[in-house]
């Protein structure tokens, strides 16, 4: 029952974003906690899973005398997958989980029934808005994330392995195509629709009381990160698996 609700939910969405019946005052509200809000735990957790994976790669690489591909390992695998989904996963922990208890609030406090009597959707006022915040601050954020993922990792290279910058940046370049920057930002784009929009989900669907609003939004951020996850595998396998014929 859940999924059919938030299948018809979501073509609610996008068929009044097409229309273009949103609240563009709270786009840029909710785009201040998406991005601001939320770009100082991204970038410290981008800068240490730098440095952690680096260390990890490096160790194995500098045995057999590979100095010179541990940026293009780190570019291959941070760059790639790591960036998007700890940058989304930390969205949905941050973000999702407030829009689902913020909505979820509002339900069990009979809000929403006073936008309906002033007339007023509440798909326009409260999850357009943060569906649109998410989908544009997310793949900047993931940019973010991945330049300081990079300094990490650059920083853990020279410190512990003596690895020169130059060299470390230019095996990234070799490995990364710019084709991949692209598609780093389209899953962002992806991932920002799903954080926000089973946060709102999850929040519209609330009944009971305050017990009910802390289940919804822990249930928004574990359904985030799944489908995050799951998401990120079919695109890895769309974008950089090769047919082998």
């Amino acid at each position: 029952m859940r999924f059919i609700s938030a299948l018809l939910l979501f073509g609610q969405v996008w068929l009044r974003l097409l229309q273009g019946r949103t609240c563009y005052r709270r786009i840029i509200e909710h785009m201040v906690k998406v991005g601001p809000g939320s770009i100082s735990p991204v970038l410290l957790v981008s800068f240490f899973a730098g440095m952690i994976f680096t260390i990890q790669t490096a160790r194995e690489l500098v045995k057999f005398g590979a100095v010179n591909a541990v940026g293009g390992a780190f570019a291959l695998a941070f760059c790639r997958e790591l960036a998007p989904i700890l940058t989304a996963s930390i969205i949905a922990g941050q973000v999702g989980s407030a829009f689902a208890a913020e909505i979820g609030a509002m339900i069990v406090t009979e809000q929403v029934d006073a936008l309906y009597m002033l007339r007023t959707n509440p798909i326009d006022y409260l999850v357009l808005p943060r569906m649109v915040a998410c989908c544009l601050l997310l793949p900047i954020l993931t940019i973010f994330s991945l330049v300081t993922g990079i300094i990490g990792g650059i920083f853990a290279a020279v410190e512990f392995y003596q690895v020169v910058p130059e060299i470390f940046l230019e095996s990234v370049r070799e490995f990364l195509e710019p084709s991949d920057l692209y598609i780093i930002l389209f899953k962002g784009f992806i991932f920002g629709v799903l954080v926000a929009f089973i946060g709102c989900c999850y929040g519209l669907s609330t009944c009971g009381g305050a017990k009910e609003v802390g289940e919804s939004a822990t249930k928004a951020v574990v359904s985030s990160w799944v489908m995050i996850f799951i998401m990120d595998f079919f695109l890895s396998l769309l974008f950089f698996e090769k047919p082998i014929f």
